[in-house]
């Protein structure tokens, strides 16, 4: 396999620290790291970008989480190993990635459902996360970035 070209990100390399600034930001506001490197799985899973996902699964080894908690996100709603938080911020995370998908984007039932467990810090910090990965994706995945790449 082979990359159609360099990452946008490398080629303007004016990009990359923003864009690195946005990540750092979404990871700021104190959510455990294992639940944002699930965002980051699920949102990458949805878009088919092979990069990010071997990135999250990666990461998400590094940081202990069980093969149970990592293999099943892509099933998390009928999968018994997340908790009602983690699959509030799933939910939002889903829903913010596949906007076009419904009319009301996100439903005030998921909207409401994650304000239920996160505070409004929080809930920014999961729409960054999800917002920089469906960016890191719409980067990686056109140009077919080869998985374990970089």
């Amino acid at each position: 396999m082979e990359a159609r070209m360099k990452n946008p990100a490398t080629v303007i390399p004016a990009a990359m620290k923003p864009i690195m600034e946005l990540m750092k930001a979404a990871q700021s506001q104190g959510l455990p790291q294992e639940l944002m490197e699930m965002i980051h799985l699920r949102v990458s899973q949805i878009n088919g970008c092979s990069f990010c996902v071997d990135a999250g699964l990666k990461n998400l080894r590094k940081l202990g989480a069980s093969d149970d908690r990592i293999g099943l996100v892509a099933a998390w709603r009928e999968a018994p190993y997340y908790t009602d938080a983690e699959r509030a911020a799933l939910a939002l995370a889903e829903a913010s990635t596949r906007l076009a998908d419904h009319t009301d984007a996100v439903s005030d039932e998921v909207w409401n459902n994650a304000a239920d467990h996160f505070d409004e810090q929080q809930l920014a910090s999961i729409l960054l996360m999800t917002a920089v990965t469906n960016l890191f994706n719409r980067l990686n995945a056109p140009i077919r970035q080869v998985a374990g790449s970089w």
